[in-house]
């Protein structure tokens, strides 16, 4: 006879799940909360400019006037919530502000394109879709035709070029910078940005304020030939945390402000904590929902020491040297073709390992594998999407969400039935860094062709942490194939929404 959901081995009903659920829920609600809050005097609106996303952002009261309009733009695999904390910031402050998806980023539904290796290929279509959203965000009604922009990582490089070309655009703000485009006369007021742990790019700020003054420093402002630059360091942050510091954005607002000689005055908000808070939540409320499953779970039958190195091993070593030599290309994402193919030939050899152990299917495990994915992107998901970076995907990104779910599948199902026979946790820590060690060897095999890989390697970190802990819940209850389930399908869905599209 199964136990009842929520009760101890006695039979009693334990209210230590509902009160966990009250705390998550308590959790959401302060983040959420105070989240929306900064929104408070503003009018936030999504308009298309062509085919490009753009968020706007204006005073909204009837004593408004007319302000300059800063564009904001991000970086590479971002969107425009990520932007959020400077773009509330600024408007806040009573400027217009219009933030956007560039072209294979977020919701755009066109691909990047162009040659990459040409000033004149993809990056120029780049220039040519920001000047767009300018001459758009000048026709917003409290628009006064001054234009500052700002712009971080891979838009460092795209908004000086847009200031060279369009002469409307005065300041510039770079956070995270490098842009060949940076010379002793050119951009005429440029701040940038840069966290402690970014020492390349904290080298080409430094290099740019001494083109200015050789003696320059960081954190020193300097001005020669009219010409005035400002590059500063964020202490204990790296290529994200410069997105969320306030003192950061404090930096950006203040160096506007001068710019166009208008008072210093807004909120400048305060965002990372309540995210931490709305994501905590989330993923500790998927423990008592994991609670409330009856457990069907197989018995842990541990591998042999040999087995278990072999499991690991074999895969970590084979695959990198047989995957870089099959062809890619069939998707419009920058590596997920070959990802796809690492993931699932990585899979299929630890499955065989296996002789998938523990892998029961059946109705039951089926369901809560659904049931698993449905959550990670129906809830989780959506607070990402709102508050840090698109989850939400346009039509033209299910067909590779699809296509890595052949190859994201049976990688999780592996991983999830090596972590039920092993769940000790620096086993499962071993079976994670196993594989992310083959991706590691597949970019040193094929780095030009490889390189992206790089980027994703932090993020299925992110992902074995936070969706693996959800994972683990589950499995507890409906066995290896209902977590392998879900989080495969979730994986999938993560690496597809994630990466620019490009063709």
């Amino acid at each position: 006879m199964t136990a009842p959901a929520f009760s101890t081995p006695s039979g009693h009903r334990s209210v230590f799940p509902f009160a966990v659920a009250l705390l998550a829920l308590a959790l959401i609600g302060v983040g959420v909360w105070n989240l929306e809050r900064q929104n408070d005097g503003l009018v936030v609106s999504g308009v298309n400019v062509g085919t490009t996303p753009v968020t706007m952002y204006a005073p909204d009261n009837s004593e408004a006037v007319s302000a300059p309009l800063v564009l904001v733009a991000h970086g590479f695999a971002g969107s425009r919530p990520l932007m959020a904390s400077y773009s509330l910031a600024l408007a806040q402050a009573g400027y217009v502000v219009a933030t956007y998806d560039f072209e294979g980023h977020g919701r755009n539904p066109v691909p990047m394109s162009g040659d990459v290796d040409a000033i004149e290929g993809t990056t120029q279509l780049l220039v040519d879709e920001t000047l767009r959203v300018l001459d758009a965000g000048l026709q917003h009604p409290l628009a006064n035709g001054q234009v500052a922009i700002l712009g971080h990582s891979m838009a460092s490089d795209i908004i000086v070029r847009a200031a060279e070309e369009d002469e409307r655009i005065g300041p510039v703000v770079a956070i995270s910078p490098f842009s060949q485009a940076v010379t002793p006369t050119h951009p005429q007021r440029l701040l940038m940005i840069t966290g402690a742990w970014e020492q390349r790019l904290r080298d080409f700020a430094l290099e740019a304020l001494q083109m200015i003054d050789p003696a320059a420093q960081e954190d020193e402002t300097v001005t020669a030939n009219g010409v005035i630059r400002r590059g500063i360091v964020i202490p204990n942050a790296e290529h994200v945390a410069v997105l969320y510091n306030r003192t950061a954005i404090a930096e950006a607002v203040d160096w506007i402000d001068a710019s166009f000689d208008r008072p210093q005055n807004g909120p400048i908000p305060s965002r990372i904590g309540w995210i931490f808070l709305v994501l905590s939540g989330t993923v500790i409320l998927a423990w008592p929902l994991a609670k409330l499953l009856p457990s069907r779970a197989p018995e842990h039958i541990a591998l042999s020491n040999k087995r278990f190195a072999g499991a690991l091993l074999v895969p970590m070593l084979a695959v990198p040297l047989v995957a870089v030599w099959v062809p890619t290309g069939f998707l419009p994402v920058l590596v997920a073709d070959y990802l796809a193919v690492h993931l699932f030939a990585y899979g299929l050899i630890q499955l065989l390992f296996l002789k998938f152990l523990g892998l029961r299917v059946s109705a039951f495990s089926i369901a809560v594998g659904l049931g698993l994915a449905v959550f990670g992107i129906a809830v989780f998901g959506l607070a990402l999407d709102r508050y840090i970076a698109s989850f939400v995907p346009h039509l033209g990104r299910l067909p590779i969400i699809l296509a890595l779910v052949v190859g994201a599948v049976p990688f999780m199902l592996a991983d999830s039935a090596m972590a039920h026979a092993h769940p000790q946790l620096w086993r499962r820590a071993l079976i994670r860094l196993a594989f992310l060690g083959s991706l590691a060897i597949a970019v040193a095999l094929d780095f030009e062709g490889l390189f992206f890989l790089i980027l994703i390697i932090p993020i299925i970190a992110l992902f074995f942490i936070v969706f693996g802990l959800m994972g683990r819940w589950v499995e507890a209850r409906g066995g290896p194939l209902a977590s392998g389930l879900g989080l495969g399908l979730l994986l999938a869905w993560s690496l597809g929404v994630t990466f620019p599209m490009f063709v």
